[in-house]
């Protein structure tokens, strides 16, 4: 059947639901603006936490789908940078295969983090996201320790 009155809610990390029209085969934008988090005009990005999407159809209590995914976009450009520090690193061999180990396991904690809220576990994803970022600040405040 024909969708007529399709509506998705959306509730970003830390602020209320809110609702907005969803046009159906077409390219729907989404955005710190008509999420309420940023005044029009601004180019705030979206906050990294846990997103909870419900999409429904006329009668919208009969008809919907709810899903939540994380969204790790600073998180992962905090990680971006701190991978190429390891790259660009004047360290002997041993130092950097160590801090090769400890960003893999930065990464497989992100990684975590977005299953864990894929599959509805939010209170895990919360704390690898936390983890992984306080192991990120950890990181780069370390520095090489080598001279």
């Amino acid at each position: 059947p024909e969708v007529t009155a399709a509506t998705l809610s959306i509730t970003p990390p830390g602020f209320d639901e809110v609702h907005l029209p969803f046009r159906v085969g077409d390219y729907n934008v989404f955005n710190a603006v008509n999420l309420g988090i940023a005044e029009v005009g601004s180019d705030e990005e979206l906050p990294d936490g846990i997103y909870k999407l419900t999409y429904s159809v006329a009668p919208a209590n009969e008809n919907f789908v709810t899903k939540q995914f994380m969204r790790v976009d600073q998180l992962q450009e905090k990680f971006d940078k701190a991978f190429m520090r390891l790259d660009l690193m004047e360290c002997d061999r041993a130092i950097k295969q160590q801090s090769k180990v400890e960003l893999d396991s930065i990464y497989y904690m992100i990684q975590g983090a977005i299953a864990a809220a894929n599959n509805c576990v939010t209170v895990q994803a919360a704390k690898l996201y936390k983890k992984a970022d306080s192991l990120l600040e950890r990181f780069m405040d370390s520095g090489c320790s080598c001279n």
